[in-house]
């Protein structure tokens, strides 16, 4: 029998490099209840965002930053949903022909080692696609089969005989529980529900306003939800890890719109003109501004008020109204 083939030794700049998973505990909670992944014609960002600490790069050298997806196995598999929405995934057969095998290169390749280890490397730009014929250079997925993302740290060698030494100048990092089903809509409604938990920017996937959601669902009601439910509190917490300053606020308006029963505590004064406009349709307005609850003389513009009626029955007494016999020094009173 011919000899197994020896590991081949990697180059000390490489060889010395470790990875951390950001987000562990988040990925944990998915891949216990079975990770699914949305692919697109158009393409799909993952979430969780795959994310990673480095360790022990050369500062001064180059290196170059790469992810691939393979088949965990050659199966095909659909999901049952038994009662009480429970459900569970079964082998429905071979796995189809394999798709073109493509990587996804870190725009910000190649770097030096020190500027990688400086921050948290994330791969926010990735898309997961089922288009075949996709141009865009998107990782191309078979819908219904499961995969395992790579994480490659590949060192730029300034060599110029380097393409004999490809085999020693990188590294591979698989993390089990980063494994996913790749679907073309969720299956497992606890997946969804957790994804719109734990992701709140991610419009993709929400089917409804966060207010519609069922109190149980909300963040901080699972395990493992209320560390990232607090990235909806606009004073705890800093900006999402993968959004903007954009993203930010709009997490804080619905932080704020859930506190108030539905009505932005700051909202914006084009809102507070439409508000002014919905509650007050019989009154004068005109112009586009605040509704003026007065009569002629140019009275100040009253904000909308939740408690205004339009229509008091006739055995309401009148004598506490404000508008009544208003004296004659002034032509218009605030609400």
């Amino acid at each position: 029998a011919a000899a197994a083939k020896a590991p081949v030794k990697k180059n000390p700049k490489v060889a010395n490099v470790s990875v951390q998973l950001e987000m562990k505990a988040l990925w944990d909670e998915f891949n216990q209840l079975g990770t699914e992944m949305i692919v697109t014609k158009a393409g799909r960002r993952m979430f969780p965002t795959f994310q990673v600490k480095i360790f022990g790069m050369d500062p001064m050298a180059d290196y170059m930053l790469l992810m691939d997806f393979v088949p965990v196995d050659d199966k095909r598999y659909r999901q049952v949903t038994y009662a009480f929405h429970s459900s569970s995934w079964l082998v429905a057969g071979k796995a189809d022909p394999a798709t073109p095998g493509r990587v996804h290169y870190h725009p910000d390749s190649p770097a030096k080692g020190a500027q990688w280890m400086k921050q948290i490397v994330s791969f926010d730009k990735l898309k997961l696609t089922n288009n075949l014929l996709d141009d865009n250079g998107h990782i191309i997925l078979n819908s219904m089969h499961r995969y395992q993302p790579r994480f490659h740290v590949v060192y730029v060698d300034p060599r110029k005989d380097s393409e004999k030494y490809a085999e020693e100048n990188f590294k591979t990092f698989v993390f089990e529980e980063t494994r996913f089903t790749a679907v073309t809509a969720y299956q497992n409604h606890r997946i969804t529900q957790l994804k719109i938990a734990s992701n709140p920017f991610a419009k993709g996937f929400r089917d409804c306003d966060p207010e519609d959601w069922p109190r149980n669902h909300r963040p901080g009601a699972l395990p493992l939800m209320s560390a990232f439910a607090r990235s909806r509190n606009p004073v705890s917490s800093p900006a999402h890890q993968n959004g903007t300053e954009k993203d930010a606020a709009e997490s804080r308006r619905e932080y704020e719109r859930e506190a108030a029963g539905g009505t932005p505590l700051h909202a914006e004064a084009a809102h507070q003109q439409l508000m002014s406009r919905v509650l007050s349709p019989a009154l004068p307005g005109g112009g586009g501004g605040l509704v003026p609850l007065g009569g002629a003389g140019g009275g100040r513009p009253s904000p909308p008020h939740h408690e205004l009626r339009l229509e008091p029955t006739a055995s309401e007494p009148l004598h506490h109204h404000p508008y009544k016999d208003p004296p004659p020094a002034a032509a218009a009173h605030d609400h």
